[in-house]
């Protein structure tokens, strides 16, 4: 008698899929290989989601709603607001570790970019990740570790903004030129961009 085929739950399958895609890109990665990394079979992943394309939007949709989770781990690890606004930063560095690795992450941007499913839930992962970027600056702010530039009024929704496109910027820059980590990269553009803001209010 063969052994009953395994089940793995919705969030396995998930999971096994955000790693697969770590390893192939959108023309490579198959619902065979999904199922491989779940340790289920390709056809039960067809009963369930009907498609990779279907699979692929849950996961896509998930991620879009998970952003305020992220946010919420990293501030239970991390003492203060602009420690937690590193650690995310970190974390988007992950998305390129190597110019390959981001070369393949890049692929899977442009489905994103292209397809309309895809396409709005990036886009409400965009926002809610620069609305969590904003609160964490609006918190810095409150708590001293981040003052307004002299002349000027504390501004967390333009700065979020700036801070939300440079960790994508200083990403692809540091993929060109390759110097250090690029976590390390991400963190002195990061410095640089609220340096001016952690000066203190000398001459204000």
């Amino acid at each position: 008698m063969s052994p009953r085929p395994r089940k793995a739950s919705d969030d396995e399958v998930f999971a096994a899929a955000h790693r697969a895609m770590t390893r192939l890109g959108p023309g490579e990665l198959t619902l065979g290989e999904i199922a491989a990394e779940a340790g289920v079979t390709a056809s039960a992943l067809v009963q369930r989601f009907g498609s990779k394309r279907e699979l692929m939007l849950r996961l896509s949709s998930l991620l879009a709603a998970s952003a305020g989770d992220l946010f919420a781990a990293l501030r239970a690890k991390h003492k203060t607001p602009l420690a937690t606004l590193r650690a995310y930063a970190e974390c988007m560095a992950e998305l390129g570790p190597t110019p390959e690795a981001l070369a393949r992450n890049l692929t899977w941007l442009l489905v994103d970019l292209t397809d309309p499913g895809f396409k709005k839930n990036v886009q409400t992962q965009t926002r809610a990740t620069e609305r969590e970027i904003r609160t964490l600056l609006e918190d810095a702010f409150k708590a001293g570790e981040l003052w307004p530039i002299a002349g000027r009024r504390a501004n967390p929704a333009a700065l979020a903004r700036a801070v939300s496109a440079l960790i994508s910027g200083s990403l692809m820059s540091w993929a060109f030129v390759q110097e250090g980590t690029s976590a390390s990269w991400i963190r002195k553009d990061l410095d640089v961009v609220l340096g001016p803001y952690k000066a203190g209010r000398i001459g204000s």
